[in-house]
């Protein structure tokens, strides 16, 4: 079992913002909370960053960390990712935020402790690159970019 390190960055809120834990034993990511003291209202079109109260340090270079939207604030609400999803690198130590955009055209009232986002981790391949004139096989697909299939 692989350790992360993990550190309370907020402790002016409750501390359930900053727990950790699969919801499930099928869970492939934890739940991301906002920590914030009140009630925050989140206007239609409108971007946040939001405080989760904890920072974490993964300290392997083959594991990074994933930050993805939850499903049901999406389809339900319209509250995505500001930024489609996050990167967070084995070698950073800083609080992880949330940026969240409200797509919808209603107002959404983010309280202390919501669940905003997942975080999933992953391995990481990291390849060693040979600079060729060409490749020894064309495939099937070949060059043939976005839309190839004719299926779009």
């Amino acid at each position: 079992m692989k350790k992360i390190y993990i550190k309370m960055i907020n402790t002016k809120t409750d501390n359930k913002c900053s727990v950790l834990s699969y919801a499930t034993k099928g869970s492939s990511a934890l739940d991301l909370r906002a920590c914030i003291n009140k009630t925050l209202r989140f206007e239609s079109f409108q971007t946040i960053l939001l405080s989760t109260g904890i920072s974490i340090y993964i300290n392997d270079p083959n594991i990074s960390a994933i930050i993805l939207p939850r499903s049901g604030l999406g389809h339900n609400h319209g509250i995505i990712l500001g930024n489609s999803v996050g990167l967070i690198d084995s070698d950073y130590q800083g609080e992880i935020m949330v940026s969240l955009l409200n797509r919808s055209k209603d107002t959404f009232y983010i309280n202390p402790g919501d669940r905003i986002a997942q975080i999933m981790f992953l391995p990481v391949i990291r390849p060693v690159f040979k600079i060729v004139d060409h490749f020894k096989e064309e495939t099937k697909r070949g060059k043939k970019g976005f839309g190839h299939s004719g299926n779009i």
